[in-house]
């Protein structure tokens, strides 16, 4: 697995940090079915990957998860992304033990962007997904809390060398432009 500089215990204080949050005052999935919870309703290979080293807070024998090696350069990840990755599936959708989520589980819907001079921003998720997302499309205006939660917990998580690589190379695709 590729090595991140992000240790387990601050994994878990991010996570704690964004489980005093959530998007908005009320539980999203009931608008629209829990669409993102049950995505492999739609496509059962999908999926997410973990960021560098938050393998660390998970349990492999945990019977929630399956869990795959990916090999980075079979992928589209920064070049400086040596080695394998971990890809999980959920096995119990919409049901999870919800303080295990992983992290793009707990900011969804939003992603970091950084501007060309390296200025972090909290975006709405412009990924293609199966399934439509009220919030999304109709950029809902999100509790001001979650947001900030999420902008300090992506912050934290950007002082990785291989995460601020992965983020750069999004935010530079979603920008149009490439390296």
């Amino acid at each position: 697995m590729i090595k991140s500089s992000i240790r387990k215990r601050t994994y878990r204080a991010i996570y704690r940090l964004l489980d005093r949050v959530s998007p908005v005052p009320f539980d999203c999935g009931t608008i629209c079915e829990a669409a993102c919870c049950n995505a492999a309703k739609y496509d059962d290979s999908l999926g997410m990957m973990l960021l560098p080293g938050e393998d660390k807070v998970h349990d492999k024998h945990d019977d929630w998860l399956t869990w795959e090696a990916l090999i980075s350069n079979e992928y589209e990840f920064p070049e400086s992304w040596k080695g394998k990755i971990w890809f999980v599936r959920c096995k119990t959708p919409p049901v999870c033990p919800r303080h295990k989520r992983p992290m793009q589980c707990r900011t969804f819907p939003l992603l970091p962007h950084l501007s060309e001079d390296g200025e972090l921003s909290m975006v709405f998720n412009d990924f293609e997904l199966p399934y439509a997302c009220p919030m999304i499309e109709d950029e809902t205006e999100l509790d001001e809390r979650f947001v900030k939660a999420t902008e300090t917990a992506w912050k934290h998580l950007l002082r990785d060398p291989l995460i601020y690589d992965l983020v750069w190379m999004e935010s530079r695709s979603r920008d149009g432009w490439s390296e």
